[in-house]
């Protein structure tokens, strides 16, 4: 619950049990608001026929079981039609490189929900480095960010008894041995930021309560999130680090070694990759001079944490539209994935003398590449490429000698004989060229009436590349719609400029640049505003509420998931106050001035003829929450402007905890999209 703050113009008449996020009068508004969107939306033909489909595609068995490298064998997180919740099983390498690999079931998830009558959801496993049987186990209550963990072994299958266990919250935690972790947690009710995350590190020996845990750093309420992290490099070294998130995109980083904790000389923008030969990898989101050398943004670097005089060493630079995508280690060599106009390319870097070698891998071009799985232990590692109309492809890589094998193809999901893919640019209203890729039929006519799904997401230097969808294939390619992937700024395509160029105040660029794209489509006769729906989840439902608001004119539909949608009030909400540093403050005049020229909700007007929004979210969302979406439609309905609602229980920040839930939120979205757009099957 919060004081909402708004300004003069727009007072605050919405409910405060609204925020109540599982109060019995929300939660009955929630099932009222539910109940009509199936009853209008989730009903004959057109929605029966995309839930079928969609569910269907989740539950196949003609999905590429994606690899997790762990002890010398290849785990896989699976769900199908048999195992809803899903199961954690393992193959060796030589088995799962044929067709039919021949799987061992280490973890049963449908089974443990039963026993112990919980609503867990699968969130991954941390593995002891030395013992990699040893695992924590993570798991969610319906899909939140909050986790239980427990000391799992995977050879056995069994909970480890008197094992590690860290009860239900926002937690990090990292192996320092076999018998001590390193955890932030919440170990009272007040150790958390204003941004919902522990802020306090403390070192766990096996057989402790968490009230005997030892403190080793405490940072404060002011942080976004403090949290450990044990790196491993294949050569013998062991660095453990601990991160002090002061936003979204900076941090302090801290050496702990022999129970004392010292900072680390790397610049506050910076992540770090991982672990080489006892040095960093660090990928700079700033630039660094030390002396008189300066490293760019967007390169990568090895720096020594221990060394008392600071001497970074340059791996590599992105040039042009270059960006440095991930950075791993492999068995003495480091593979790095970079992208250049949006296309993927891998390559193994090896030290040779006082700098590195490098050999491109022979992979597809023009296509999305990334790194599935890789050992620092293992020459072996897995790649996938992937493009709008290509099915992925998993690759098998050998980073001693730069080859690769192909193991599994994904089968075609949708005939995609008829389609093509272009990439087109547009400038922006600052003369910036943006580009976006369009996915459409070969025999397109350029009359403006064809029907178009535009998606973008703009923010925290998330990137979006060509991927392949067996659901938008289905549900919207093989429909006869045209599908637009736009790359605008606030994400990271290009690097950390292009997503330095829509920070806090200059945020209104993101939205023109996705305007732009859509008047692009307009002038190119792709399509037109009685043809033109748009989509975004998150970052991106704040998008669809500023464009929702800003050109109604434009769209026909705009599915709002998972969004923010009160700038306003956005840091008191959820984890909201992590997100200052990319959206800005409201105690900050000049931002909080821009934060209500450009918040979808305290700029809906009763006098505008808006398009009849799509607006979803879910109750378990503890990331963004569902109190923005439920704000928002209220004052729809204040407003008396039409609208649909979907309030998905389970699913976190997502769409759904089961493979039916998921399922659901699409039929209903693409029902949605169709139906405005006029079909009825």
């Amino acid at each position: 619950m919060f004081t909402p703050l708004h300004a003069a113009d727009a007072p605050d008449t919405i409910p405060a049990w609204l925020s109540d996020i599982n109060g019995a009068q929300a939660m009955s508004w929630v099932k009222a608001q539910n109940d009509r969107t199936l009853r209008l939306l989730g009903h004959g033909p057109l929605y029966q026929g995309l839930y079928d489909k969609s569910l269907k595609l989740l539950q196949t068995h003609d999905r590429l079981a994606l690899p997790i490298q762990n002890d010398g064998m290849i785990y896989n997180f699976w769900r199908d039609d048999r195992h809803l919740r899903g199961i954690l099983r393992r193959t060796m390498p030589d088995s799962y490189a044929t067709e039919h690999p021949e799987w061992t079931v280490a973890l049963d998830l449908d089974a443990l929900a039963a026993k112990e009558k919980r609503n867990w959801v699968y969130e991954g496993v941390d593995c002891l480095h030395s013992q990699q049987n040893l695992c924590l186990l993570h798991l969610s209550d319906g899909g939140e960010d909050a986790r239980t963990v427990r000391e799992f072994d995977l050879r056995t299958g069994k909970f480890v008894e008197g094992g590690f266990s860290l009860p239900h919250a926002k937690q990090d935690s990292s192996w320092l041995d076999r018998d001590t972790l390193l955890v932030s947690y919440p170990w009272t009710d007040a150790d958390l930021t204003e941004s919902s995350y522990p802020y306090i590190v403390k070192l766990l020996k096996r057989g402790q309560s968490l009230a005997e845990a030892q403190a080793v750093f405490t940072g404060n309420r002011k942080d976004v999130q403090v949290g450990p992290e044990v790196l491993h490099d294949g050569a013998g070294h062991q660095v453990t680090l601990i991160r002090e998130g002061l936003d979204a995109f900076s941090s302090k980083l801290f050496l702990y070694r022999d129970g004392q904790v010292t900072p680390v000389a790397i610049p506050l923008k910076a992540d770090v990759a991982g672990l080489f030969n006892g040095r960093l990898v660090v990928q700079l989101k700033e630039d660094w001079k030390v002396g008189t050398q300066t490293f760019p943004q967007g390169s990568v670097v090895l720096v020594d944490p221990v060394a008392a005089t600071v001497a970074p060493q340059l791996l590599l630079a992105p040039t042009g539209k270059q960006m440095i995508e991930e950075v791993s280690t492999s068995h003495g060599h480091l593979i790095v994935t970079l992208y250049d106009n949006v296309r993927g390319r891998i390559s193994i870097y090896t030290p040779s003398g006082t700098g590195f070698t490098h050999r491109d891998l022979p992979l597809p071009q023009n296509m999305s590449v990334d790194l599935a799985s890789v050992d620092e232990d293992s020459p072996l590692a897995y790649a996938v490429s992937t493009g709008f109309l290509s099915p992925t492809t998993l690759w098998e890589i050998n980073s001693d000698t730069a080859s690769v094998q192909k193991l599994h193809t994904l089968p075609a999901q949708f005939d995609a004989s008829d389609m093509t893919v272009e990439q087109q640019e547009v400038r922006s209203t600052d003369g910036t060229s943006v580009p976006y890729f369009i996915v459409h039929r070969r025999d397109m006519k350029l009359d403006g009436t064809n029907p178009t799904l535009l998606y973008a997401y703009g923010g925290f230097e998330v990137p979006l590349f060509p991927f392949y969808s067996a659901g938008i294939g289905n549900n919207w390619l093989s429909r006869g719609g045209v599908y637009v992937l736009a790359n605008i700024r606030g994400g990271g395509e290009f690097g950390p400029a292009w997503h330095d160029a829509g920070l806090k105040t200059h945020r209104q660029q993101i939205y023109d640049d996705f305007a732009s794209v859509a008047k692009d489509l307009m002038d190119r006769k792709v399509t037109s505003p009685q043809h033109l729906t748009i989509q975004g989840g998150s970052n991106g439902g704040l998008l669809m509420g500023v464009e929702f608001t800003q050109h109604p004119d434009f769209w026909k539909a705009v599915d709002i998931e998972v969004p923010l949608l009160d700038m306003m009030n956005y840091e008191h909400m959820s984890a909201g106050a992590s997100w200052v540093g990319e959206y800005g403050t409201v105690s900050i005049p000049e931002q909080k001035a821009f934060l209500r020229g450009i918040s979808p909700l305290q700029n809906l007007k009763p006098d505008v003829k808006y398009p009849v929004p799509f607006i979803e979210t879910t109750t378990k969302d503890d990331r963004v929450g569902p109190v923005h979406a439920r704000r928002f439609a209220w004052r729809m309905s204040e407003l008396k402007l039409p609208y649909y609602y979907w309030e998905q229980v389970a699913g976190g920040h997502g769409f759904g905890a089961s493979q039916k839930e998921i399922a659901q939120t699409q039929a209903l979205s693409y029902a949605y999209l169709w139906s405005e757009l006029g079909r009825t099957h």
